[in-house]
């Protein structure tokens, strides 16, 4: 087939970024990184945006991931980005389709008054730092090794809860019983029990003991959901931690009228986040 004689005009590179990750903890086959460690990054086409209008595709995470590998085709399998990654790219995607400014609704704490706030989204990648994932967790006579979650272990997770949501919404009916009530109760505290101890085993990469490096994920969960309480917390305590260092920090804002100073938290709602500029 010969060559389109319009290929000179399809979309090119806008920006390019570079992973907070640094491109570790990618599956082998799921990332070409560039010599440079600089990923070029495309605007979304008018099938990405339409995409992101697909309530189904969008929930389910296959609208991310088809988005994400159009734009960064240096990415070959966007279900295994780890976390730390995946607001960098979200955000340089909107950056290379609308541009680096965005318009965001606050309002004041103390005097209530709503304003709109710019925010540069450049800025907000550039804030954005990968945990130190090398250093050990030392717990008793364990050694805790800790990676990030990929995108298909946080949109599983997110998916699970939804529908744990949907089914508390018998709670609401009025010809439940008391007795359907409590076992409902009952079934919704071991589903919870159970994907938090899922979701906090998909954050350890490898347990050291004096006798064995541990790194079966099934080995992991069955030793998290066997240890004692005070072991269970501090393990959640220390991945919590982590996560907290590699989220997007909230946006310092002074009040308009009464020049009050507060955070307001920064987060990634993809029903709105490429959206509002189209």
């Amino acid at each position: 087939m010969d060559s389109n004689p319009l290929k000179q005009y399809f979309r090119q590179p806008a920006i390019y970024i570079r992973l907070p990750s640094q491109g570790q903890f990618y599956p082998k086959g799921t990332l070409n990184m560039p010599a440079n460690g600089e990923l070029p990054v495309l605007p979304m086409t008018t099938m990405d945006e339409i995409r992101y209008r697909t309530p189904d595709a969008l929930f389910n995470g296959t609208a991310t991931v088809d988005v994400i590998q159009s734009c960064v085709p240096n990415i070959l399998d966007a279900w295994a980005i780890p976390n730390v990654d995946i607001d960098t790219i979200l955000i340089a995607i909107r950056i290379a389709t609308f541009g680096h400014d965005l318009t965001i609704g606050t309002q004041c704490p103390a005097c209530s008054t709503e304003s709109d706030w710019s925010v540069d989204l450049r800025r907000v990648m550039e804030n954005i730092r990968a945990p130190n994932y090398r250093e050990a967790y030392p717990l008793n006579d364990l050694e805790i090794f800790l990676h990030p979650m990929t995108y298909r272990d946080i949109n599983s997770n997110n998916m699970q809860q939804f529908q744990d949501q949907k089914a508390l919404q018998a709670l609401e009916n009025p010809d439940t019983t008391d007795q359907q009530r409590g076992q409902i109760f009952a079934d919704m505290l071991a589903k919870l029990t159970t994907i938090t101890t899922q979701a906090l085993a998909q954050n350890i990469a490898m347990i050291k003991t004096p006798q064995a490096m541990v790194t079966d994920r099934e080995h992991i969960t069955e030793w998290l959901a066997n240890c004692d309480r005070t072991t269970f917390t501090a393990v959640k305590d220390r991945i919590l931690a982590i996560k907290t260092e590699s989220e997007i920090k909230p946006l310092h804002i002074k009040c308009t009228n009464c020049e009050h100073q507060y955070d307001q938290p920064f987060t990634l709602d993809m029903t709105t986040f490429f959206a509002d500029a189209s």
